[in-house]
């Protein structure tokens, strides 16, 4: 776990980031990795001095495996509530199958599949949370129910979730092969680099800490 703006920080699950943001009144959590790897939370709970019971709000970015795997003992265990994008939710509570693409049926035998879990509050308009400081954004591509989230502080802390990826300096696509719409997906590049925010963290891929909203600009630029 690593600390990449004022308690926010980066939790490593294999090959994918949770973040983990401390608040006035316990933790916040944006996406949970893999299935069976909670442990990975819970270690990262312990270092930033705060234990399970301390999770208030779980926010999924979309519904794929390695975003929403934790979800559901982790809610259970804390009690938080979870929010998620209307599009995606029948999925994440189980109400809908998993749209698996070919590539995801392979991937499954190694990431496992989540368990369904409950959606609290129901993002289905741009706007302020019911989470103080947190706005969320619709950004559809990855999945029809992407939805990434900004933080009120330090300048701005955007939650990518797979809108993009990082690289520390840089902000890439997400690969074409893992995105369900292009078009859609490179619309909310665009919309991204609109908006305010000095970091950005994502799903895979290293945060960028400094001048974060420019590098979208470039990459939707391009």
């Amino acid at each position: 776990m690593r600390q990449v703006a004022d308690g926010v920080f980066e939790i490593s699950i294999a090959f994918v980031h949770a973040h983990l943001v401390v608040v006035d009144d316990g933790v916040v959590l944006v996406d949970t990795g893999l299935p069976r790897r909670s442990a990975k939370i819970d270690q990262a709970l312990h270092e930033a001095r705060r234990a399970v019971g301390d999770v208030r709000a779980i926010l999924l970015t979309h519904w794929h495996a390695d975003h929403t795997g934790g979800a559901a003992d982790l809610a259970r265990r804390s009690g938080a509530r979870t929010v998620a994008h209307a599009i995606d939710v029948p999925v994440i509570t189980g109400a809908a199958p998993l749209p698996l693409t070919a590539l995801q049926k392979v991937s499954k035998l190694f990431t496992g599949t989540p368990e369904p879990v409950a959606v609290d509050e129901v993002i289905s308009a741009d706007g302020p949370l019911a989470l103080p400081g947190f706005t969320a954004v619709h950004t559809p591509g990855h999945t029809p129910g992407h939805v990434s989230y900004l933080l009120d502080r330090d300048g701005g802390v955007l939650f990518a979730g797979d809108a993009a990826g990082g690289g520390g300096t840089k902000v890439r696509r997400t690969p074409r092969l893992m995105t369900a719409d292009a078009a859609a997906a490179d619309a909310g590049v665009a919309r991204l680099a609109q908006l305010r925010f000095e970091v950005a963290v994502f799903g895979h891929g290293a945060a960028v800490t400094a001048a974060a909203a420019d590098r979208f600009r470039e990459l939707a630029a391009r």
